[in-house]
């Protein structure tokens, strides 16, 4: 019977490395914490998301019903409540912050992500997190990108986390959860990146208040988040063949 051939390594690959000294049970147990914890806290993110931001879409709804608006405009009214932001903003920048740990966990060699790609990829979110939506509130609150990029992100993070946590304990990684990984970013992807583009625009007009010199770091950012998601979005596309390939 053939080997069977190892599964791809994908941005931010949480599983340890495959030397032996990061195969250390002790590491392992570890990654397989950090994981689980990491998939319940994304979780939470993506339930108080979701039933946040619905209320408040019925709620636009009824109103819209009144005024006349359409079911899409009565979405965007009731992710523009800022009720979202309200509940969420401080936890999700907690949570998202915890993945920190991802840059030193490729840093000293315990997993098989690459360094730069993961520091990139947790800059961009610690951008949104604590330069972006901590610092100017006023432009991100009432803006529908906010709850928008909050699901594309904890959709994302459930599945990547829960990933690997079958992947570490060593009962086998569900055919469902396999599907989900490979498939949900070609739509998770564009809507996250979508929105985090928008907020960070939308920040533009309130930056230049504090320091005329941050508008052009955010426009540096904007311009180099194009081609910066193609190749991320380029490289899944990649890994999803090659899983392919191997089923």
């Amino acid at each position: 019977m053939p080997p069977k051939q190892a599964t791809p390594s994908s941005p931010r690959d949480q599983r340890p490395s495959t030397s032996r000294a990061a195969s250390s049970p002790v590491k392992n147990t570890y990654l397989l914490a950090y994981n689980a914890v990491s998939a319940a806290l994304w979780a939470s993110v993506l339930y108080k998301s979701v039933t946040i931001g619905a209320h408040e879409i019925q709620s636009a709804r009824k109103a819209g019903s009144f005024f006349g608006r359409n079911d899409l405009q009565s979405a965007a009214a009731g992710l523009a409540s800022g009720k979202v932001f309200g509940e969420l903003e401080e936890y999700t920048r907690l949570v998202q912050s915890l993945a920190g740990l991802e840059v030193l966990h490729s840093l000293v060699g315990i997993v098989r992500a690459p360094l730069l790609t993961t520091l990139m990829q947790v800059a961009s979110r610690f951008l949104l997190v604590w330069g972006i939506a901590y610092n100017f509130p006023a432009t991100t609150q009432h803006s529908p990108a906010y709850s928008t990029m909050l699901l594309a992100w904890s959709i994302t993070e459930v599945i990547r986390y829960s990933y690997f946590v079958f992947t570490l304990s060593g009962l086998g990684v569900p055919s469902l959860l396999s599907f989900l990984r490979y498939n949900t970013f070609t739509l998770l992807y564009p809507l996250g990146i979508a929105s985090e583009c928008w907020l960070v625009y939308q920040a533009i007009p309130a930056a230049k208040l504090v320091d005329e010199r941050i508008p052009y770091a955010l426009w540096a950012i904007l311009a180099i988040y194009v081609p910066g998601s193609y190749v991320l979005f380029s490289h899944m596309l990649k890994q999803r063949r090659r899983v392919q390939r191997q089923a």
